[in-house]
C-alpha cells in the first residue's frame, strides 16, 4: 500500500510551517509553539483503507484547534483515537480538558470543537461515522476521554501492532482488517458507569445517531420533515425534539446541514454548478434566500466561496510537497475514509 506523505524537511525553513499549516487548514488551525527561525521540521504518513485511516505524525511542539466555524465549513465527523508515544498531549472538548499521558490513547470527534497541544511522534486511527455506526454510541460515549485503563494499554498496543503491518496489508484486506478493528475498540471503549452518567445516555446517543444518518440520506428531499425523521430514526417526536433541542431545534438542525453540504459543493472546483442549481438540490425555496441563510452562516456570500474555488483564493492555498496518492490536503484524505 501506498501512503499519502507529506514532509517539510526539504523546505526552506521560511515556509516549512505554511506547508503544514496548508495541508490541514480545511480541517484545523494550527500554530507552532517554537520560534519561526527554527523552522518546522514534520512529517505526516497517512494510509486509506477500508472505512479507516491510519497515520503517524512527528511535529516540534504545536497547537491544533477545530473551531465552530471549520466544523460548520467542513462538516466531516469522523472519530479520531490519538496517542502520542513519548509526549503527553493536552485537549480541551468544549469545557473538558483531558491529559492524556504518553502511550495513553484518547478519543475524539471532528464534529466537535477542540483544541489540543502537541509535540513529537503520535499515531492516530481515524473512523469514518458510516463505516462504524455498529459501535457510534460507544465512540460518541468515549470522547473526549483519555483511556487510562488496562484495556486503554491494550489498545495501545493494538494501534502499535497496526502501524508495523498496515504497510504490507493487501488491498483486499481492507474490510477484514476493518471488522477486526470494530471488534477490539468496541471491546476496549465498551461504555461502563464511569464513562456514562446513566444508561439513558447510551440510548439518546444511539437515536442521535440514527437521526444524523436519517436528515443525511434525505438532504436533497423536500419532504424531509419531523415526521420524516421520526418514521425514519425510529423515535417519538418528543424525543426527537429533545435530542435537537440544543441543535436550536430540528428545522435549524436540517438547516445547517443542507448549508454545510452546499458549502462543500461549492467549495469542489471541479463542479460547474449554478449556485441556484445548488439551492434547488438542497430545496432552498430560492436563490435569495439561500444567499440570506448562507451569509448568515458562514459571514460569506455563496458566489465569494465558488469565486474562491476556482480562482485559488490565498486561503485555499494547496502544499505542493504531498507524495503518494496525489492528495492536496488533509481534509481530502479524510473524505476517501
Amino acid at each position: 500500500m501506498t501512503p499519502a506523505t507529506l514532509a517539510t524537511h526539504s523546505l526552506p525553513v521560511s515556509e516549512q510551517f505554511d506547508a503544514w499549516r496548508a495541508w490541514y487548514a480545511a480541517v484545523f488551525d494550527t500554530s507552532s509553539r517554537q520560534p519561526a527561525v527554527e523552522g518546522f521540521r514534520a512529517r505526516t504518513t497517512a494510509w486509506t483503507l477500508d472505512g479507516f485511516g491510519f497515520s503517524r505524525v512527528a511535529t516540534p511542539p504545536i497547537s491544533i484547534t477545530r473551531t465552530k466555524t471549520l466544523v460548520r465549513r467542513n462538516p466531516v465527523d469522523h472519530w479520531c483515537i490519538s496517542l502520542g508515544e513519548t509526549s503527553a498531549i493536552t485537549l480541551k472538548v468544549g469545557e473538558d480538558v483531558v491529559e492524556a499521558a504518553p502511550r495513553v490513547p484518547f478519543i475524539f470527534s471532528l464534529g466537535d470543537e477542540t483544541y489540543s497541544e502537541r509535540a513529537l511522534d503520535r499515531i492516530q486511527l481515524y473512523l469514518a461515522r458510516d463505516h462504524f455506526q455498529a459501535i457510534a454510541p460507544l465512540l460518541d460515549g468515549a470522547r473526549g476521554m483519555a483511556l487510562d485503563t488496562p484495556e486503554g494499554h491494550l489498545l495501545t498496543d493494538y494501534m502499535i501492532l497496526l502501524e508495523r503491518n498496515i504497510p504490507h496489508l493487501p488491498a483486499g484486506d481492507g474490510p477484514k482488517l476493518a471488522r477486526a478493528i470494530q471488534a477490539m475498540v468496541s471491546a476496549c471503549v465498551a461504555p461502563s458507569a464511569d464513562r456514562l452518567v446513566e444508561a439513558g445516555s447510551v440510548i439518546d446517543l444511539t437515536l442521535m445517531e440514527r437521526v444524523r444518518r436519517a436528515v443525511a440520506r434525505n438532504l436533497r428531499s423536500p419532504s424531509l420533515s419531523p415526521e420524516k425523521l421520526c418514521r425514519e430514526a425510529a423515535t417519538s417526536r418528543s424525543q426527537l425534539y429533545r435530542l435537537l433541542e440544543d441543535e436550536g431545534g430540528v428545522a435549524h438542525y436540517i438547516l445547517r446541514r443542507r448549508l454545510s453540504e452546499s458549502f462543500s459543493l461549492l467549495c469542489d472546483s471541479s463542479s460547474n454548478l449554478p449556485i441556484g442549481k445548488v439551492a434547488e438540490m438542497l430545496c432552498f425555496a430560492d436563490g435569495s434566500s439561500f444567499s440570506r441563510a448562507f451569509r448568515r452562516e458562514f459571514g460569506i456570500s455563496p458566489s465569494d466561496v465558488r469565486a474562491g474555488a476556482v480562482g485559488g483564493s490565498p486561503q485555499m492555498v494547496l502544499p505542493k510537497k504531498v507524495e503518494g496518492s496525489g492528495l492536496h490536503s488533509f481534509s481530502e484524505w479524510l473524505r476517501r475514509l
